[in-house]
């Protein structure tokens, strides 16, 4: 919780910026800080972001690949509707590192990557 706490206090003003999003939690909600991400403008923007955090030796990857593009979705499922969001909200997410035990000097250099590549 502790790393997951100085990720949202970090970037908070990169999002009030209009840079990136962070993970929304509604007030009457509790969650066991499991994964932190951002979302970023689009998949261009988080190619570059991805290829800078490695490039500044952070590990960063993207969150998920929709259901309905995955081989297997592709082959038994079959996707309702107008695909308004999912497909390109997964193009947006980072996901950051996230486990027990992150230092806070690594934690430092994840939170320092991050604000660099928005400079």
């Amino acid at each position: 919780m502790a790393s997951w706490n100085a990720y949202r206090e970090a970037f908070a003003p990169l999002e009030a910026d209009g840079k990136l999003e962070l993970p929304f939690i509604p007030e009457h909600c509790g969650h066991n800080a499991h994964m932190f991400y951002v979302k970023l403008r689009d998949i261009e923007e988080r190619t570059a972001f991805l290829k800078h955090m490695k490039a500044s030796g952070v590990l960063s990857v993207f969150h998920y690949i929709p259901l309905h593009s995955a081989p297997a979705g592709l082959k038994y499922g079959r996707f309702h509707g107008a695909d308004e969001y999912t497909t390109k909200e997964s193009e947006r997410i980072a996901r950051l590192p996230m486990y027990y035990g992150l230092s806070e000097e690594d934690r430092n250099t994840v939170i320092e990557a991050v604000r660099s590549f928005f400079r």
